[in-house]
């Protein structure tokens, strides 16, 4: 199937004329007399009255953006953007001795949930490098349940967490 190029002219059915204004990798964005813009799937019926070449990427941007940051989330050790709670937001951890004469030691909430949110990350890179090596499954499997373990030391954590979803998860056990 060739695809068209963005300026071809098409008439469709149900929406008449219109023009090719954009392809991406699954759709034509086509912007029709009467009707405005619409997308159609690339195998749609319709007529082709005048076909421009497809001189044209046709991925969108978003499309490689999203991949990217699929690509890097997956396979290296960048932070993805995890919101902290709001009742925690600039708020402060204060570490308090039992010994009286010992320094009360306060850290921004802020600053240790960046660090939580990077082991967390940490910990699933090494999850993926684990699986994708050449260790025997045995192996693998025991890694996996020493991974799984740290995860559930970590769910105190999950309070800190505006989000379910992205919160420490255990064996269960």
């Amino acid at each position: 199937m060739k695809l068209l190029g963005i300026g071809s002219r098409i008439n469709h059915d149900t929406y008449g004329f219109g023009v090719v204004t954009n392809v991406t990798a699954k759709h034509y964005w086509v912007t029709f007399q009467k009707d405005g813009l619409e997308t159609l799937d690339l195998d749609e019926e319709f007529e082709v009255i005048e076909a421009c070449e497809d001189d044209v990427d046709t991925v969108s941007f978003y499309e490689v953006e999203k991949s990217l940051r699929e690509i890097l989330e997956r396979f290296s050790d960048v932070t993805q953007i995890v919101p902290l709670a709001d009742k925690y937001k600039n708020g402060t951890m204060v570490l308090k001795p039992a010994d009286s004469n010992l320094s009360v030691k306060e850290i921004p909430i802020n600053t240790f949930w960046h660090k939580i949110v990077m082991l967390r990350d940490r910990l699933r890179v090494m999850e993926q490098k684990i699986n994708s090596s050449d260790l025997d499954d045995q192996a693998k499997v025991d890694l996996q349940q020493y991974i799984t373990r740290i995860y559930g030391s970590l769910t105190t954590f999950n309070v800190l967490f505006a989000s379910k979803e992205q919160q420490f998860k255990g064996s269960g056990k």
